[in-house]
């Protein structure tokens, strides 16, 4: 894909199955090569957008496959993301697993984490991924009840999938964590969203040391603009239109093209001596950090 060249997005129609242009989740010049053969590997939110690429390319590097989503609201995502995961996944990969729950509250993380390590005996393999954001004009119009939503489903879901899972992973197991460019440069419009971004920034940071005596590597990516269906459910045309145009690139980004960072970061041949890092795959924003 074009690294120059300002993007715009034509109007939407407020359906991720209709966004036009569609998300781009697979790469056709990807060249998988068993990275992440006989794993097993949970991801949340892992129906649509940058979970679905990593699910995807998880199952074409020799994984096995979990994913979550929500109930009624991403039931068809679901469905198509099973059916991308069957076609990808290698022989030897048992069947992928597809759970709907509401991952903000620990006893249906529980739930989540001892049906996978009772289907496939082991997790391998954690991304905490799934994320809720609105846009807010002022502070003033984020209410509790939103506010313990978006924390919830953002940060608290992290702690709780971890807490479960480290009783079924074993040392050489990979931990990662989407956070995202707002969590370094800020967003005036989405102030919770923001907020819990950079708590995940921390987690990772804290979790990776005290996991690194276990042999658990800990680490984080920070996408920036990707074309998913969060995008156009959030923001109005407009904003819509001109997403990703600030970036140096000038356009947005794919999910397949954030994909590949996690695979590097699951893989341990790749990524053994990362833990406590965040990769940033933004277009060309620095962050330093």
């Amino acid at each position: 894909m074009a690294s120059g060249g300002k993007q715009q997005f034509p109007p939407q129609p407020g359906k991720k199955h209709a966004m036009d242009p569609t998300p781009q989740f697979t790469n056709p010049d990807y060249k998988p090569s068993n990275k992440l053969q006989r794993k097993v590997a949970l991801v949340t939110g892992g129906d649509s957008g940058i979970g679905r690429a990593v699910c995807h390319l998880f199952a074409q590097e020799g994984a096995t496959v979990a994913f979550t989503y929500v109930k009624e609201q991403e039931d068809k995502d679901a469905r198509d993301t099973m059916q991308m995961i069957k076609q990808a996944k290698t022989s030897d990969a048992k069947d992928p697993m597809a759970l709907a729950a509401d991952l903000g509250y620990d006893e249906n993380c529980k739930k989540v984490v001892d049906e996978v390590a009772k289907a496939y005996g082991r997790i391998d393999i954690l991304v905490n991924n799934g994320a809720e954001q609105y846009k807010a004009s002022s502070v003033e119009d984020i209410d509790e009840p939103r506010l313990e939503r978006v924390f919830r489903t953002n940060i608290f879901s992290y702690f709780f999938m971890t807490r479960h899972v480290l009783k079924h992973m074993k040392e050489g197991g990979s931990i990662i964590c989407t956070t995202s460019v707002v969590a370094y440069k800020g967003n005036n419009k989405l102030l919770d969203y923001t907020a819990t971004k950079g708590a995940i920034v921390s987690f990772i940071r804290g979790l990776a040391l005290h996991l690194v005596g276990k042999g658990i590597r800990v680490n984080g990516v920070a996408p920036g603009p990707i074309w998913t269906p969060l995008i156009p459910s959030c923001f109005d045309e407009e904003e819509t239109a001109q997403f990703g145009s600030e970036v140096p690139m000038q356009r947005a980004g794919q999910p397949f093209e954030v994909a590949p960072s996690y695979v590097f970061l699951a893989s341990n041949a790749l990524s053994s001596y990362y833990t406590g890092q965040v990769f940033h795959p933004n277009g060309g924003v620095i962050v330093n950090a």
